[in-house]
């Protein structure tokens, strides 16, 4: 529940961006960069904090108390500032301070489940998922005003950070390690490890990129169909589409636990590829057949998240598991940007069409070296359950 109410912050102005650019009179290229921000401030993070050690150095309540009011505060200082000059600070400092959210928040619940990780952390990437939809949910019972939209997920995330202040740490958390930098990367170069994040990053190529500018891709669905009040049912819409992945990320966990983690992410990337596919395909079809491959899209595009970070929790010294699942957020969020700043860039020039094929490059390479990875040795140790 923390991390469900500290992310709202994430898309929040993500949800308004529309209304963010008429207030500031912002152009469409710095629209896109206040959308990328909050990205780029979560690598910077993370980094950090993967260096520090900071996840397995710092109680878990701390930082995320710590992050959550820090989001918050940037978040509702976009109410008092007079234009966007200082909003890509301030969507920057959300992010940063929301790497001291989730990968802490991933680490508190590995140090409370052995058995069953796997749905365990799919409910925390759940919950991640539910508060990054929360904002379009806010929009679209809200209408089009984006200062409810911020002053909400700013309480949101402030009640957040209080809740996760009263859980102890859990039992199986190992006592504060030694400050070393070089483990952030020590605990992700090993074979196996190495193409679980290489999955990881073909999983993260999409998701964010897709959960970012959803919402604008369907207003434009409904506004060539001639709907009316677009932004409201395109911010429903994506609540749907993006929230529905809390229910994926609870499958995928339970698949992970009893079929393995590489046959549970291959299975995922295969469908969220083949459902990019499809609504390339289908971008001249009817609002609702879109909204409808859509959801399936949303539920599968994150039900494999989870698990990847299951596995490294599973195969990092147990004094720095915090730290390797820091650095694997980092290096995932730092492809996240990328994908998310090519959308404005190229969709002049290729359309939806285009960005949809695009996207499903990453999730079907990923699905390809989780498959090579589930034949080699190293798959019974690393994968979890049955190979």
């Amino acid at each position: 529940m923390a991390v469900v109410l500290c992310m709202a912050p994430w898309f929040s102005a993500a949800a308004v961006l529309p209304q963010l650019r008429a207030e500031w009179n912002l152009s469409p290229q710095a629209g896109s960069w206040l959308a990328l921000a909050v990205q780029l401030g979560f690598v910077v993070g993370a980094v950090g904090s993967a260096l520090l050690n900071l996840a397995d150095r710092v109680p878990s309540r701390v930082l995320i108390l710590v992050g959550a009011l820090v989001a918050a505060g940037a978040n509702a200082a976009l109410l008092v500032i007079e234009d966007g000059s200082l909003a890509f600070v301030l969507r920057g400092t959300v992010g940063a301070a929301l790497a001291l959210v989730y990968p802490p928040a991933l680490r508190a619940m590995s140090a409370y489940f052995t058995t069953g990780r796997g749905v365990a952390l799919g409910v925390m990437v759940g919950a991640l998922t539910l508060g990054s939809a929360s904002p379009h949910l806010v929009n679209g019972l809200g209408g089009a005003q984006w200062r409810t939209v911020i002053a909400v997920t700013s309480i949101l995330a402030v009640l957040g950070g209080v809740l996760a202040s009263r859980v102890g740490p859990g039992p199986h958390r190992s006592p504060a390690p030694p400050f070393r930098p070089a483990q952030a990367w020590q605990a992700l170069s090993a074979r196996g490890p190495a193409l679980a994040t290489l999955g990881y990053l073909g999983h993260m190529w999409e998701l964010y990129a897709m959960w970012t500018w959803f919402a604008l891709y369907y207003a434009g669905v409904l506004r060539a169909a001639g709907g009316t009040d677009v932004t409201q049912a395109a911010a429903l819409a994506t609540f749907a589409v993006v929230g529905i992945g809390a229910l994926g990320c609870v499958l995928g966990g339970v698949l992970g636990d009893r079929w393995g983690r590489t046959r549970v992410t291959e299975l995922s990337m295969w469908l969220s590829g083949a459902s990019a596919v499809a609504l390339a395909l289908l971008v001249s079809a009817p609002p609702g057949v879109i909204l409808a491959v859509s959801v399936f899209w949303g539920f599968w595009i994150i039900a494999d998240s989870a698990q990847f970070s299951t596995i490294v929790s599973e195969v990092a010294d147990p004094a720095y598991v915090g730290t390797a699942m820091t650095a694997q957020l980092a290096l995932g969020f730092t492809l996240t940007a990328v994908s998310i700043a090519l959308v404005p860039a190229l969709e002049p020039r290729i359309g939806w069409q285009g960005i949809f094929l695009l996207w499903s490059v990453g999730p079907l390479l990923g699905a390809m070296t989780m498959r090579v990875l589930r034949g080699m040795p190293e798959a019974a140790r690393i994968a979890g359950g049955r190979r």
